[in-house]
This record gives C-alpha cells, structure tokens and sequence, in this order.
C-alpha cells in the first residue's frame, strides 16, 4: 500500500469519506491529535486499526461524530451529559457514556459504555459528514509511541499502514481529550485541556 498525504479538498475529502464507507482506513487532524479513523459501525473496519496500531485488542475505540443528532444515535444522554455536552462540545472531551444497541460490543470491547467525541475541527467535522457514518478514531500512531500532532508525523509512523493522511497542519491543541466516564457516576480518566475545575463549574452552575 501506498500511503498518500493530501490537502483536505473538496475532491480529497470525498475521496477520504468514500474509502472510510469502504471500510478503509484514513489519517485525519483533530484540535487535539490525529486520529486513524475507521467507519464506526463496521467491525471488520475496526479491527484494521487495531492491526495498523498493533492497539491491545481490550483497548475501546472512541466514535467521533459531526453533531449532536449522531450522538443521541449512540448513546444515551443523561442530564449531566447534555450539560457536559453544551458547555464543551465540540472540543477536547470524550464523554463514555451508556452505548445503544446500534453500536457494536467490538468497539467497546463488550463494555456497555461507548466514548463519544464531538471534535473541534472543520477537517474532521467534514469527514464524518461525508462518510455518513461516526468515525472510530485513536490517535493514528503505533501504540505505546507518541500521538502525532502533524501529517508528516503520521507518515512516519504509518506509511503503508494507511491509504491516505488528510493534511490539516499542526493540531492546535496537540494533547489528547480529557476522558470522563459517566455510566455510573462521574469519573475522570483522563486529564487534558479541559479541567477539574470547569467540569465542576459547569456541573455546579445549572
């Protein structure tokens, strides 16, 4: 396979989306990271990340999506989350959340809660559209290295693993999202831009 990096045009991103419904894979840019994307909903898709990656096979998947109708088709919205969601998205936030039946138990590794990420980036935002379908994306480097904030970085990483790298420039964040499960209770997995501190408030202050 030959790995090409191409501007994000109109024509390219058709060409991205029509490879994701494929069931390909492709490199794109987030605010935080670039992420390797696959369509979704499609577990044969799926599990090509996990080889691309050499990614542990009890490691979750992240389903990116472009609105917030996508996320409701997911999963369910508890008040906490479409508060967490208002306030925050899109941006740096991945929310797990209690997944619907749609979403296959390969992508959560049987877990009955799916991480959700509604990204702050136009790149990404068209992708998803284009594809019609929500985008499983874990940053788009080999697992254990470090998460590529350019295209060349990708390239570096995974040339020949990927069909096509979306170029967006460096990503303006550069750090993965913060992480909260809200299947039961609140907990935060992981920190990134986002807070302690802002979640509070914006849970405090209805």
């Amino acid at each position: 396979m030959t790995t090409e990096i191409l501007q994000p045009t109109a024509e390219n991103l058709i060409r991205a989306g029509e490879l994701i419904r494929r069931g390909e894979l492709v490199a794109f840019p987030t605010e935080t990271v670039y992420g390797l994307g696959a369509d979704g909903l499609n577990v044969d898709a799926c599990r090509k990340i996990y080889v691309a990656k050499g990614r542990p096979e009890n490691k979750p998947l992240t389903l990116h999506v472009a609105d917030f109708a996508q996320i409701v088709e997911l999963a369910e919205i508890s008040t906490v989350a479409e508060r967490l969601i208002k306030n925050f998205c899109p941006g740096p936030l991945t929310l797990i959340l209690p997944k619907k039946n749609v979403v296959p138990d390969f992508v959560t590794c049987g877990s009955g809660g799916v991480g959700i990420r509604f990204p702050d980036n136009k790149i990404a935002q068209d992708l998803i559209k284009i594809s019609g379908c929500p985008i499983a994306a874990p940053s788009a480097n080999i697992s254990g290295e470090i998460a590529p904030v350019t295209a060349q970085e990708v390239f570096n990483g995974l040339n020949g693993k990927v069909q096509i790298i979306l170029d967006g420039g460096k990503c303006s964040v550069g750090i993965s999202s913060t992480v909260i499960d809200i299947t039961d209770g609140l907990k935060i997995l992981r920190r990134g831009t986002i807070t302690i501190t802002e979640i509070e408030h914006c849970l405090r202050n209805r």
